[in-house]
C-alpha cells in the first residue's frame, strides 16, 4: 500500500515545488515590474561634503509620469537631491536608482542623455539664435560643437518644439535679446528635444515677473497633455511657483525629508510650517497654492501641533 501511495506523494511534492517556484518567479516578476515603474528611488541615502553632513538618511520613490515639487528653505538639501536625480552626484552611502539604473553601476553620461534639465542660470555666453540653443540639447553642450551638424529631422523636431512652446516668432532671435520668460521656454524646448524620460526644473521661475511666471507655468502644465509619460521634478522655495499639474510634493529641511506624497496631503499649513520653521498658512484656490505668514491667533496652535 505504501508502495502504491509513494508516487502520489512524489507527485504532490512536485506540484507544491512547482507552485512555490511559480510563486517565486511571479513575485520576482512583480518586483521587477514595480521597479520598472519607478523614475527615481533613493534608499537610505546620505551625503557628506568634508565634515559637513548635507543629507541624513533619505528615502524617496517617484513613479514614472508623476509631477513632483521639491520644496524647502535654503540649505535644506534640495539641490543635492536634484543632483542625484540628474545623475550628477554619487551618494556617500545608500543607493540611488534613476530610470531603472543604479548610480555606480551605470555610465552616468549615457544615463544623463535620458534626463532633461532646465536651469534658468544657463551659462551661454555666445549670441546663438533660439533654434541653435534648442539643438544643443542633442549634444548636451552649452555651445554648438564646431564640427557637429544637425540632421534635417533634428531641425524639424526643434522647430516643432519651438512652435509648441509659443516661440515660433523668436526662432531666429539671438539669445541676449530674449526676455527671461522667453529664455525659460527656450530651455524647456532644449531639454525636451532629446526626448527625455525625466525632466528636472531647477527654480525655473527665478527672475521672472508675474506675467512671465504665469506664462512659464502654463507651459509646464501643457507638458502633462503633450508628454503624458514624462516625469518632472520642480525645485522651488515658493508655493506660488507650483504649476497646477503638480501631483506630488516633498518637503526637505536640515537634510531630512519632512513629508513626501500626494501634493494635497503634503502641502498643508502644519507640514510646511514645520519644514520652514515658521508659522505659515497654506491656501489653495483654482488648483494653485499660496502661502503667507499665519495670523497670530493660529501661531500657537501650529507650533504645538
Amino acid at each position: 500500500m505504501l508502495t502504491e501511495l509513494a508516487p502520489v506523494g512524489k507527485r504532490s511534492f512536485e506540484t507544491i515545488t512547482a507552485m512555490n517556484s511559480s510563486a517565486v518567479e511571479n513575485g520576482a516578476a512583480a518586483t521587477a515590474s514595480a521597479s520598472s515603474q519607478l523614475a527615481v528611488r533613493l534608499q537610505e541615502v546620505t551625503f557628506r561634503r568634508g565634515e559637513t553632513q548635507i543629507l541624513r538618511p533619505v528615502n524617496l520613490e517617484i513613479q514614472r509620469g508623476e509631477h513632483w515639487a521639491l520644496l524647502g528653505p535654503n540649505g535644506a538639501g534640495k539641490t543635492t537631491i536634484l543632483s542625484f536625480c540628474g545623475a550628477h552626484v554619487h551618494p556617500t552611502s545608500g543607493t540611488v536608482d534613476v530610470l531603472g539604473h543604479r548610480l555606480g553601476r551605470v555610465d552616468m553620461q549615457q544615463l544623463r542623455r535620458h534626463i532633461g534639465h532646465v536651469n534658468p542660470r544657463h551659462p551661454l555666453r555666445s549670441t546663438m539664435p533660439v533654434i541653435e540653443v534648442v539643438l544643443t540639447g542633442l549634444t548636451g553642450t552649452i555651445e554648438r560643437p564646431n564640427r557637429w551638424r544637425p540632421k534635417p529631422e533634428d531641425i524639424a523636431r526643434a522647430d516643432r518644439l519651438i512652435t509648441e512652446l509659443g516661440l515660433a516668432y523668436r526662432r531666429d532671435t539671438r539669445w541676449p535679446v530674449l526676455s527671461q520668460g522667453e529664455r525659460g521656454r527656450a530651455l524647456i524646448a532644449r531639454a525636451l528635444i532629446a526626448q527625455p524620460e525625466l525632466l528636472l526644473l531647477d527654480e525655473p521661475t527665478t527672475g521672472l515677473d508675474v506675467a512671465a511666471r504665469e506664462q512659464f507655468l502654463e507651459t509646464v502644465d501643457q507638458l502633462r497633455q503633450s508628454q503624458p509619460d514624462l516625469t518632472t521634478i520642480l525645485v522651488t522655495h515658493h508655493l506660488e511657483e507650483l504649476p497646477t499639474s503638480t501631483t506630488h510634493a516633498v518637503l526637505v529641511s536640515h537634510g531630512e525629508i519632512v513629508a513626501a506624497g500626494p501634493a494635497d496631503a503634503v502641502l498643508t499649513s502644519e507640514k510646511v510650517s514645520r519644514a520652514f520653521e515658521h508659522p505659515i498658512l497654506v491656501l489653495k484656490d483654482a488648483d494653485r497654492w499660496a502661502a503667507r505668514s499665519a495670523p497670530s491667533r493660529q501661531i500657537g496652535k501650529m507650533l504645538n501641533t
